[in-house]
């Protein structure tokens, strides 16, 4: 996750949680899902990847070569609470192909 400001062992909650998912329930957030929280714990505190960005204009010997590495926060998630489990949407049907391909009828039938 993007670096967050708590201290390696610190415990934080995040309460902006997208979607929930258990088993086969899934409960989608518009935007987020209402009285759900995450109670995560901070393992570490890091830098990503270098990424090499280097930008070129033909003809005008115009070069611009940079780098940046992203900061990160490692957590470990240790809760998941929903409060009140709100409903989960209803499943559509799905069509399921037929293993055996459809006979066609002729006129003469």
């Amino acid at each position: 996750m993007e670096r967050l400001e708590a201290g390696e062992g610190e415990k934080v909650e995040l309460t902006d949680v997208l979607l929930l998912g258990d088993g086969d329930q899934v409960t989608p957030g518009s935007p987020t899902v209402p009285s759900a929280k995450v109670t995560a714990e901070v393992i570490s505190h890091g830098r990503g990847p270098k990424v090499t960005v280097f930008k070129y204009k033909a003809k005008t010997r115009q070069r611009t070569k940079t780098g940046h590495r992203q900061p990160y926060t490692r957590l470990a998630i240790k809760e998941i609470t929903t409060g009140e489990k709100a409903a989960a949407p209803a499943k559509r049907a799905r069509r399921k192909a037929s293993a055996e391909p459809k006979e066609e009828k002729t006129e003469g039938e």
